[in-house]
């Protein structure tokens, strides 16, 4: 359940064949600085390099203080807020959403995802249609400086070898306001987090994380 297959359509995104590499998203983590470094010479006619390794859609929207570090990619139709701040390693897709005093460092953002108001994401992957409500971040290193550790949902754990991951969210999934997602954490698609909720692990698909750490399915959501 948490492959990249399992979380995402790759076809909603410009880094399909790059992360199609990979088993697991976050073994992707690495190589997002190289592959836009690579990427983005061969855009065509439609991007702009506004500077040196920043490449912006002709039909973007970005704000005169927003800033773009190298190197990134912003697609087509996204809206980059006043007061963004994108770090670098930044692959935003198309119809996105990067707002007022958003941090994006060392990301795939798929199309159509919304960041729009007070996150942090860093080190992470999001999926398509995936949704930040106001003020969740993402963390992406252990207050211990040890190596990541994955905690599937039948209390086993995957070793990493990685010290800074963030949060893989899988296509359509739904952060609620001032949730904290911890290092390692992976939701499935589909799935929801209630607001202020601090998560860790993985959350199956179809899901709801409760503020207690509580998940049910949305079928028993349903039901109750």
């Amino acid at each position: 359940m948490y492959t990249i297959t399992d979380l995402y359509d790759l076809d909603h995104t410009i880094a399909a064949e790059y992360l199609s590499k990979f088993t697991y998203p976050w073994e992707a983590l690495k190589g997002i600085k190289e592959f836009i470094l690579e990427a983005g010479p061969t855009l065509g006619d439609d991007y702009e390099e506004i500077s040196e390794h920043v490449w912006v859609h002709k039909s973007a929207k970005v704000a005169p203080t927003a800033y773009l570090g190298a190197p990134c990619i912003i697609g087509p139709d996204t809206e980059v807020r006043h007061g963004a701040f994108i770090r670098g390693s930044a692959l935003v897709g198309a119809d996105c959403v990067v707002g007022n005093s958003v941090e994006l460092k060392n990301v795939i953002l798929f199309d159509h995802v919304q960041t729009p108001h007070y996150n942090y994401v860093g080190d992470s992957i999001l999926g398509y249609y995936s949704h930040m409500g106001a003020g969740s971040i993402t963390s992406n290193v252990k207050s211990d400086k040890k190596l990541v550790v994955v905690h599937d949902t039948d209390d086993s754990k995957i070793e990493t070898g990685i010290k800074k991951i963030g949060a893989m969210l899988g296509d359509y999934v739904e952060v609620g306001c001032n949730a904290v997602l911890n290092p390692g954490t992976v939701i499935g698609r589909h799935s929801n987090i209630y607001p202020t909720s601090c998560v860790r692990g993985v959350v199956p698909e179809n899901s709801i994380w409760k503020v207690s750490g509580a998940v049910i399915s949305k079928e028993e959501h349903i039901s109750e």
